[in-house]
């Protein structure tokens, strides 16, 4: 057991030393840094994040990006807005407000050997479980995405999605934690800073 906790810590802060070394490298591409968020500030931990040209996918118009991580955070999170218009609000509205189940079996999917990956074989052992549910967003729909691992550690990630329509755009709050509530809290906390 102390061997298993041990090689558990280690790997715990390998992670974090690589998500704080991407994040310094990301730093350093772009001065283009959001606006925060009124409600995840950065007296308690959050530091916004760069949303140049390289976090835009067509369509998609990132408002803010933040980020808390170490001590001042009792969990490791990021947390963004995000707007989208056109067609593409459309879709993603669509598939967001589609079935929990359905959702769920579209994460837990094969990577498609056509888009140039290596499909799963069809022997390997499933080493997660994919969980789509509904939360009350206290006014917009509210989507969380748990994916957890299998096994002693039982790893997981959150991923918490505020979405509705302002001003014909949109709207999304999104938030990624390792613990659901966190990540629905962090979520609604953006939402609300929007």
């Amino acid at each position: 057991m102390t061997a298993n906790w041990k090689r558990e810590r280690l790997r715990s802060r390998l992670l974090l030393a690589a998500l704080l070394g991407g994040l310094s490298l990301l730093t350093a591409c772009s001065n283009h840094f959001g606006p925060g968020l009124a409600e995840l500030a950065a007296d308690r931990g959050w530091q916004p994040l760069p949303i140049g040209s390289w976090v835009v996918n067509d369509g998609l118009e990132p408002r803010t990006i933040v980020y808390c991580a170490g001590a001042h955070c009792v969990r490791p999170a990021v947390a963004a807005l995000i707007a989208v218009e056109g067609r593409k609000a459309d879709e993603f509205e669509r598939g967001l407000a589609t079935d929990p189940a359905r959702l769920a079996r579209e994460f837990s999917k094969p990577v498609d050997a056509a888009k140039g990956t290596k499909p799963r074989r069809a022997t390997a052992t499933i080493k997660s479980t994919t969980s789509v549910s509904r939360f009350d967003g206290g006014g917009p729909s509210g989507l969380l995405v748990e994916i957890r691992g299998k096994g002693e550690t039982g790893l997981l990630a959150a991923t918490a999605i505020l979405y509705g329509r302002e001003a014909g755009k949109l709207v999304m709050a999104i938030a990624v934690s390792n613990d659901g509530e966190a990540a629905q809290n962090y979520a609604r906390a953006a939402w609300r800073s929007r």
